[in-house]
């Protein structure tokens, strides 16, 4: 692990070097490659040097890391055409990437909590200072105050809980049954994740962001929520069997009716955050049941839900690039103008709603037994949830791909081979994977 510590290390000066940027993207994609190597298949910890380690979740999440900050790159190219600041933009994308890389890596809650919160700052600048409209700054400030104000807690729990059991190491967790501690730890991975009642951050951070901003935010940043509560769940097994059915009902009652503000959404970009917001309420309530098809079906929908999302802005960035508008009532008939882009956009569309053979569709159905044997009950929300996830997903694709074009639209050039690329580089894991899904499935 301390060997691509340092490699990320050295690759800091890359970032200032002029006419170096395709060569950031090329050694990403080559620390991918030799990461893949170090594939760890279980729950144990593997390549453990000093603090770090990776065991089967941290390592999944690596690699999606890794990937999705060599395709911001490949998405960003406007950025260094038009020669803004790109080599501050990389190195905020390395700065990104080391924080995430030893947050995933940690073998300590303390380390762990300790970059989970750095990530936040070059996450921030991407938005702030990449951003398009004037509202960034607020969304940038909601996005910070949300999760430093739940995350505060966290950390004088983790001081609580090493006083009382002299350790923070995973292997050494005992369970703890204070209430006031499994709301101080968690509260922050609901933010994170993000949970219906503050999840009001998201799709503001994700309309005023750069399309990197939205690609790491809804490929990684919501993945730290559902990874810090997988980790942490054993200390709150007695406490969770009271109290984490209220977080289930939240959960499925909001993704339901965040999906209905789906369908009233005019911006594409609004539409795709508040999707993911649907999509990892169904996560939250898998890990919260704590039952094994819970854990598996949440670690299978992060993964495929990183992936589609982060698709899905690119598709959302191609549109605003060519129409400089988002708005769904500007964005039509475009399947007259780009075909071959109107593939894409049914092609993921049909990944967020779960069709087969998308890795989206193993990990709900994975969820949907988690939820039913957990309580039947919960099968009237997941009926609605499952329903309004096909709705909206086909709402976006129709209004943008069919329709009158607009009357006012100037100029339009045609898809580049690198955009088919970036697409195809997030649709080919996603549909792939399914084929050795027994790995994510048979890991604890």
């Amino acid at each position: 692990m301390m060997k691509f510590l340092m490699m990320m290390v050295f690759m800091i000066p890359l970032s200032f070097k002029k006419s170096m940027f395709w060569l950031n993207q090329y050694i990403y994609f080559f620390m991918f490659y030799m990461f893949i190597f170090m594939f760890s298949f279980n729950y144990l910890f593997m390549n453990i040097s000093y603090f770090l380690g990776c065991d089967l979740l941290s390592y999944v999440m690596i690699l999606l890391t890794l990937w999705i900050c060599s395709l911001m790159i490949m998405a960003s190219v406007k950025i260094y055409q038009k020669n803004f600041y790109y080599n501050l933009f990389l190195f905020m994308i390395l700065m990104l990437l080391l924080s995430l890389f030893i947050t995933f890596c940690s073998m300590n809650l303390f380390v762990f909590y300790l970059f989970f919160e750095m990530s936040l700052i070059p996450t921030l600048i991407l938005i702030v200072g990449w951003g398009y409209q004037p509202e960034r700054i607020q969304a940038g400030v909601y996005l910070l105050f949300y999760t430093m104000l739940a995350s505060l807690p966290m950390m004088i729990s983790i001081f609580y809980y090493y006083s009382n059991f002299n350790s923070l190491d995973y292997y050494f967790l005992n369970e703890s049954s204070n209430f006031l501690m499994y709301l101080g730890m968690n509260m922050v991975f609901f933010v994170k994740i993000p949970m219906y009642f503050v999840h009001l951050w998201l799709p503001k951070a994700h309309v005023e962001a750069p399309v990197s901003g939205s690609m790491i935010l809804a490929g990684i940043m919501l993945k730290l929520g559902g990874y810090g509560l997988m980790r942490l769940m054993k200390i709150f097994i007695f406490m969770g069997m009271k109290i984490n059915y209220l977080f289930i009902i939240i959960s499925l009652i909001g993704g339901v009716f965040i999906s209905l503000m789906c369908l009233r959404q005019m911006d594409i970009k609004s539409l795709i955050a508040y999707s993911s917001v649907s999509h990892m309420g169904l996560v939250l309530a898998g890990i919260m049941t704590m039952n094994y098809y819970g854990m598996c079906g949440s670690f299978l929908m992060m993964i495929a839900h990183g992936l589609c999302s982060s698709g899905l802005f690119c598709l959302a960035n191609m549109n605003y690039e060519r129409l400089n508008s988002r708005s769904l009532y500007l964005n039509k008939g475009l399947i007259n103008l780009m075909p071959s882009l109107s593939m894409w956009w049914f092609l993921f569309s049909a990944c967020n709603m779960s069709s087969p053979p998308s890795l989206n569709l193993i990990g709900e159905i994975l969820l949907i037994n988690s939820l039913m044997s957990w309580s039947s009950l919960s099968f009237l929300s997941l009926c609605f949830l499952l329903f309004f996830s096909a709705v909206y997903s086909l709402y976006l694709y129709s209004f943008t791909q069919h329709g009158k074009l607009y009357s006012g639209l100037f100029s339009f050039s045609m898809g580049y081979l690198r955009e088919y690329l970036l697409l195809f580089l997030h649709w080919f894991p996603l549909n792939l994977l399914i084929l050795k899904s027994e790995y994510f499935i048979l890991w604890i």
